[in-house]
């Protein structure tokens, strides 16, 4: 990555080493669309593969604690027909976020996993009540939306 400074003559009195990082940092972070894409990636990626490794972890807190009783008893009753209990759906949901969270890393079929989230975050609205999950749910929509809306990387950056 290569980026072009003006030349700027700071006074040493004035200006610090920590002063000039700081404007280096905020022209990378403000002016890169490069830069501001792969911050968006990697912060999607970092909740998704938390969520996802931690559903491997401790499956039965998220049964528990997140996916209503109404939910796990349909998946208790319907356990003969599609042979997935509770415990089983809740390794699914972390296999598919930590499948997200690399393909946000890598780029590989990153606006596909983009769009499978955002269907993914939306039913949660009608499974779980408005709660903060709910809330939180609304801005990694908004984040993989950006994604998948972003233009194609060989034209744009």
């Amino acid at each position: 990555m290569r980026i072009r400074f003006r030349r700027i003559r700071f006074e040493a009195s004035k200006i610090t080493r920590a002063t000039a990082t700081v404007f280096i940092l905020y022209h990378i972070m403000f002016t890169s669309v490069k830069a501001s894409f792969w911050f968006l990636k990697i912060g999607l990626a970092a909740v998704f593969l938390w969520f996802g490794i931690d559903k491997f972890i401790h499956p039965t807190y998220w049964l528990n604690a997140w996916v209503p009783a109404g939910f796990v008893q349909f998946l208790a009753y319907t356990s003969p027909i599609f042979l997935l209990d509770p415990q089983q759906f809740i390794f699914l949901l972390g296999i598919f976020e930590t499948l997200v969270g690399i393909s946000l890393l890598t780029g590989v079929l990153a606006k596909l996993f983009s769009f499978l989230a955002i269907i993914f975050l939306a039913v949660i609205f009608f499974v779980v009540p408005f709660n903060e999950v709910v809330v939180r749910d609304f801005g990694l929509i908004g984040g993989l939306s950006a994604i998948l809306f972003w233009p194609n990387r060989r034209r744009a950056l």
